[in-house]
């Protein structure tokens, strides 16, 4: 990862000032790094140790940040990881600019390794990404949306990328069919598992773990699965708080909605369809031949619903 991190340094090179400026404040900014080592995880599991993983494991790492800095331009976000946004430090416009040229700076990296199949799992992964983000945004205000929708929105917008990180990792070690699609399986039952756990998070995190404002998603009017749950199993009156405040979006309700959340035990259930998740992950590489790196796979995915922040 210390590798991975100078690769990433490296890369973020640029003429422009406010380019490096603005790249250098989300890209070391504190995050957890989970798709490239996940990726590295993917290739050491699989018997690949070439340079080329770090290559790629930096070019996830860029598209995750570009996805993250529109992210919080259209979510309007003044806080992750604890310190403000790029869009509040330098304003919308260098934000949205930056976010592209990260994705362009990933798909230099990548053209560069000449990898069809690698070009192709980006491109697919990137494109799906984009698409997920379009469908979050349609479901904002939006009290109907079931669990059936919001899981659609998170195996695109987030887990899809975990799913590739797992996938170029095993791509590189030059597995079979079967075991590449169980690595990409694992990838996207983790990046569900760890969307859904933040998902919780937002309505029981601590903020100095979470490194964002509690209540972050009902401001933003987002239906996610603690309030989906919470409207399934309250009464029609505690419907009716929760769909006040996932139309009109704001803070003013969090009390009362937090209250519902907790009346209906709606956080255990959404507790528990993250752990579903984890073990799918963990039973999608069960044909892994053992090793470290297997072991912190399934470490891995114990943490994804284990985590506080």
């Amino acid at each position: 990862m210390q590798r991975v991190d100078a690769v990433i340094r490296a890369r973020l090179g640029s003429d422009v000032a406010l380019v490096r400026q603005v790249a250098e404040h989300i890209v070391t900014g504190g995050g957890k790094r989970l798709r490239p080592a996940l990726l590295l995880l993917a290739a050491g599991a699989t018997g690949f140790r070439g340079d080329a993983r770090l290559e790629l494991a930096a070019v996830v790492e860029f598209i995750h940040t570009a996805t993250l800095l529109h992210d919080d331009v259209v979510d309007e976000s003044q806080l992750r990881r604890g310190q403000r946004t790029a869009n509040a430090a330098f304003g919308n416009s260098a934000a949205v600019l930056v976010g592209d040229f990260l994705y362009s700076r990933a798909f230099q990296m990548m053209v560069g390794l000449d990898n069809p199949r690698v070009m192709r799992v980006l491109a697919d992964a990137t494109n799906t990404i984009a698409e997920g983000e379009v469908l979050q945004l349609m479901n904002c205000h939006d009290p109907d949306v079931d669990e059936a929708r919001y899981l659609d929105v998170v195996r695109r917008k987030t887990a899809k990328l975990f799913e590739a990180a797992a996938r170029l990792g095993a791509v590189l070690g030059g597995a079979g069919p079967a075991l590449e699609q169980g690595m990409a399986d694992y990838g996207m039952h983790l990046g569900t598992a760890f969307q859904v756990i933040d998902d919780v998070l937002d309505y029981s995190g601590a903020a100095q773990d979470t490194g964002k404002s509690l209540g972050d998603d009902l401001a933003e009017g987002k239906p996610t699965l603690p309030l989906i749950r919470a409207m399934q199993a309250g009464s029609a009156q505690q419907r009716a708080v929760v769909r006040r405040a996932i139309l009109e979006g704001g803070r003013e309700d969090f009390a009362q909605v937090l209250a519902v959340i907790e009346a209906s035990d709606a956080l255990a259930y959404a507790r528990a369809a993250a752990t579903r998740e984890s073990q799918a992950a963990v039973r999608a590489i069960a044909a892994l031949p053992a090793s470290t790196y297997r072991d912190s796979l399934l470490e891995l995915a114990a943490f994804s619903v284990s985590r506080r922040g």
